[in-house]
Formats: structure tokens, C-alpha cells, sequence
């Protein structure tokens, strides 16, 4: 049937630029090892010198003129998932859990299914001096999480229209074809299509609120008391170290009410925390 023929080939193509959103998202196996592949996308030959002189200073264990160098490209603009991997692995070596947390997180949000960031951010945690009991979640939030992680939510939007192609796909084979079990296959090729169109679809729009949530932070400072109100004078409610992760869910002129893991809430000071 040309129609079936036509709609494969559609869903082929989308498939090619799915498989190509994923490219590039492998890094290196253990916290000591930076990705020197090209990372940057401006060809600069400032910025490249910088990148190769920040990798060049980080093989040859001098973490802080590498952690530096990363930073100038950083402060530059430039934004890429090696950069902050590389940034994150120079300020783990140099001890600076803060620091190195906070770039291995907006690492993973560019490549949220990349498991030697998540597998470094993992290490990197287990170091802090906070330990917070989470709060328990539904075992179906866990599980949407988790599928969503897996990929970009670029990767997620293509992948959703391929199964959009398939899904139309299936729908004329299911009102075209004249014999029974063709039309039996664009039936249920149509439903169940659709449904992982909508999975698709939510992790793709989950993806990318996640990518512009501006209330996840890192405390930066070796340690932060949490107040009851936004006033240096207030009564501490606890203290917290650097590379804990918060939540803020307000700000006011200097401060911030931020939710920990286990749901206690305060205000700490803006400048001791830097958002993700």
C-alpha cells in the first residue's frame, strides 16, 4: 500500500532526527576524567584556546587554573554540557562541593539521561555534611521521573512527533485498507500510538519546565543558618552546608524562603545560595 509505504517513511526520517538529538550525550566513566571533545559550537579561536588550555590544566592535575579557564567560558556566555561537566569535575578535585554540584546539575539538565553526570552528582552528594531524609514519593511520580530523565526534552519532541507520524500513519491504514486484519492493524497501531504520543509529549513539556525552573538551588557558603523570617536578627531554625540542594518558593529583597528536602522551611540569604 503506498499510503503505508509513504507514512514508514516519515516515521523513518523522524527517527533519523530523534537518534541525532541523542547524539553527543556520552561522557566519561568516573568523576577524574573531563570530556575534551569540541564543546563549544562558536568556532572562536579565543574560546578555543581556552578550551584547550582548560582541559590541557586539568590532565595535567592543575585543577584550579582549569576550573578558572571553564569559568571564563562560562562567564562568557558559552553553555554546553561538557563545559559544565569538565567545570564540575575541575571543582570536585579542588573540593568545592558547592560549586561542583551546582554544574553537575545544570550539566544534567542539558543531558538528563546522561548517566556519568548523574553518576558523578551522586558522589559529589554523598560528601555534604547535610543528610536530609526525603520525603517519600508516589511510586507513579518516581516512575514518570524517571522515564522523563532518560532523555532531553528536545529528544522527547522529536520522539513525540515520530509517534505522531505513526500514529496518522496508523490511522489511514485504518481507514484505507479493505481487508480485515489490515484494518485490526491500524486500529490498534492508531491506540497505541497515541497513547505513547501523549507520554511523549508530557515528559517533552516536563523537560523543558524543568530546564527553565529558576526555584532550584545550591548553597554555596561552607555553612548557612536557615532563619524564621528575613531578618539577620531572626531566630535560626537550622543550619546548612555547602552543595545541599533547596527549593525556593519566594523571594524577598535579599532573601529567600527556601523547603529542604525533608520539608522543612526558612529564609536564607540570596547571596549564600545560587539558583540551578
Amino acid at each position: 500500500m503506498r499510503i503505508l509505504q509513504i507514512g514508514f517513511f516519515v516515521v523513518a526520517l523522524l527517527c533519523a532526527g530523534w537518534l541525532r538529538a541523542q547524539e553527543g550525550l556520552v561522557g566519561a566513566d568516573t568523576v577524574a576524567a573531563p570530556d575534551t571533545g569540541s564543546a563549544l559550537a562558536v568556532p572562536i579561536t579565543t574560546t578555543d584556546a581556552l578550551w584547550d588550555q582548560a582541559n590541557t590544566a586539568y590532565l595535567n592535575g592543575d585543577f584550579q587554573t582549569a576550573a578558572a579557564t571553564y569559568r571564563k567560558l562560562v562567564d562568557q556566555g558559552f553553555s554546553s554540557v561538557k563545559l559544565y561537566y569538565n567545570l564540575a569535575n575541575a571543582c570536585f578535585k579542588e573540593e568545592r562541593l558547592g560549586e561542583a554540584i551546582l554544574y553537575y546539575r545544570r550539566a544534567l539538565r542539558l543531558a538528563p539521561g546522561n548517566e556519568d553526570i548523574r553518576h558523578n552528582l551522586d558522589v559529589a552528594q554523598a560528601r555534604t555534611k547535610d543528610r536530609i531524609e526525603e520525603i517519600p514519593r508516589f511510586f507513579v511520580v518516581v516512575w514518570l521521573g524517571a522515564l522523563r530523565h532518560t532523555m532531553s526534552s528536545t529528544a522527547w519532541t522529536v520522539f513525540s512527533l515520530v509517534l505522531l507520524a505513526a500514529a496518522l500513519t496508523f490511522c489511514l491504514v485504518y481507514l484505507l485498507a479493505r481487508q480485515l486484519s489490515w484494518r485490526k492493524v491500524g486500529f490498534y497501531g492508531t491506540l497505541l500510538a497515541t497513547v505513547f504520543f501523549a507520554v511523549a509529549t508530557w515528559c517533552a513539556a516536563a523537560g523543558r519546565r524543568e530546564a527553565l525552573d529558576r526555584t532550584q538551588a545550591v548553597v554555596m557558603s561552607a555553612s548557612a543558618a536557615v532563619k524564621s523570617s528575613p531578618d539577620r536578627s531572626a531566630t535560626d531554625l537550622f543550619l546548612l552546608h555547602e552543595g545541599t540542594s533547596v527549593r525556593i518558593v519566594e523571594r524577598l529583597d535579599d532573601w529567600c524562603e527556601i523547603v529542604i528536602g525533608d520539608g522543612k522551611k526558612g529564609w536564607i540569604e540570596t547571596r549564600k545560595i545560587e539558583v540551578v
